[in-house]
């Protein structure tokens, strides 16, 4: 089954609320504030689609899926030591832009010169060995066929 997907209308709808802070075709990002109000009034005993309801959300509009998995994320949230902010924006994938020194301009291009010339010998190889089993091939398919000449 495919992931229920926003249409333009629904995101636009979703990104008014004061607790979304990013949406797109696939995703919600909910406010800090939107995660540690749920947890509180989740462990009263609310259900997640009242809780929804009373912060300007469509339940029908996430779906059961997105509203279980809120929930596990809110529980996950409140066991952790930094609670509910947003971790990715810290410490998430690669650096941007890093200067390199020339020494360093220079150790990358020798790498990558080593790593082409070491591709090109594996493909040389391999060339060789396919060229070698087709002159195999025919080899037996030339004995079968001297085999087949000299019975009759």
């Amino acid at each position: 089954m495919g992931r229920n997907r926003f249409t333009a209308d629904e995101q636009r709808v979703l990104i008014d609320n004061q607790y979304v802070e990013n949406v797109s075709e696939t995703t919600i990002t909910y406010s800090e504030g939107f995660k540690e109000r749920f947890a509180l009034e989740y462990a009263a005993g609310k259900l997640p689609s009242v809780i929804l309801r009373e912060c300007g959300f469509d339940p029908k509009m996430l779906g059961r899926e997105r509203q279980r998995s809120l929930v596990k994320r809110i529980k996950k949230y409140s066991q952790r030591p930094e609670g509910f902010s947003d971790t990715r924006k810290e410490s998430s994938g690669r650096p941007r832009v890093k200067e390199l020194t020339d020494a360093e301009k220079i150790q990358r291009l020798e790498h990558q010169v080593r790593y082409l010339k070491q591709e090109n010998e594996f493909l040389k190889k391999i060339r060789f060995l396919d060229r070698q089993a087709e002159w195999e091939c025919k080899r037996k398919q030339n004995r079968k066929k001297s085999m087949v000449s000299s019975k009759k």
